[in-house]
């Protein structure tokens, strides 16, 4: 019976393609169930903070924080895991859309500075970023739908300017450039995306990898910086 609720639930927030192992015992999915309850209930409070633009039921993990709230908008069957920490100051605001899954201790901010407000950060439906992750969306970050990314990643969307050396490197400001992750890209731990990066469609990306620049639709990069070693079947070099 609980098995079949689960299912039916999970398949509502996440779609069909979620299961359950039937080699999961009854008591760890009873014990799923408290915690996914507990984490629905912190849910009711943080979407009463949000606001009407936010969905219903979102699940929040312990120590979770949340500033500027009227700027982060969560679909329906959000996860945000213990710790996680999201700045909503900026032009767009932090969007996330329906099953998006957001790792524990994993920090997403656009404004550093109250000099420069940030641009923000928009996630598509079903997309999730691995556990103390880091998304710095000062120039802009937009990932699609069903991006699969490990553990340690990040996004950098400014660097600092440096060109006069009369003057300290933290006065010259920076320069800010969006990073965009196309649809169904699988990303790997601790890659890291510098400014202006911008991957498509289908795409992998390999632990560790350093990606700048355009990776093309169904490539498989790798390395630092990140270079094509390969491609999915069906696109590019196949």
């Amino acid at each position: 019976m609980i098995r079949r609720a689960l299912v039916w639930l999970g398949r509502r927030m996440k779609g069909e393609l979620f299961a359950i192992d039937p080699g999961v015992p009854a008591s760890a999915l009873v014990g799923f169930a408290v915690g996914r309850g507990v984490d629905a209930l912190r849910g009711v409070w943080l979407r009463i903070w949000l606001g009407r633009g936010s969905a219903w039921p979102v699940f929040v993990g312990a120590r979770v924080r949340v500033s500027c709230a009227r700027r982060v908008v969560l679909g329906r069957g959000v996860t945000l895991g213990e710790g996680v920490v999201l700045r909503g100051l900026s032009r767009a605001g932090v969007r996330l859309g329906d099953g998006v899954s957001v790792g524990a201790g994993t920090v997403i901010v656009a404004t550093s500075v109250l000099r420069e407000l940030g641009e923000g950060c928009v996630i598509g439906r079903n997309s999730g970023i691995g556990q103390f992750g880091f998304i710095g969306c000062g120039g802009g970050v937009e990932i699609g739908a069903n991006v699969i990314m490990g553990q340690y990643v990040s996004f950098h969307t400014q660097r600092h300017r440096f060109e006069d050396p009369a003057r300290p490197i933290v006065a010259q400001g920076v320069e800010r450039c969006g990073i965009v992750i196309g649809d169904d890209v699988w990303v790997g731990a601790k890659a890291t995306f510098l400014p202006g990066a911008v991957v498509g469609r289908g795409s992998v990306v390999a632990a560790g990898a350093v990606v700048r620049g355009v990776v093309p639709e169904g490539a498989i990069v790798a390395g630092v910086p990140a270079r094509v070693i390969g491609w999915r079947p069906g696109f590019g070099g196949n």
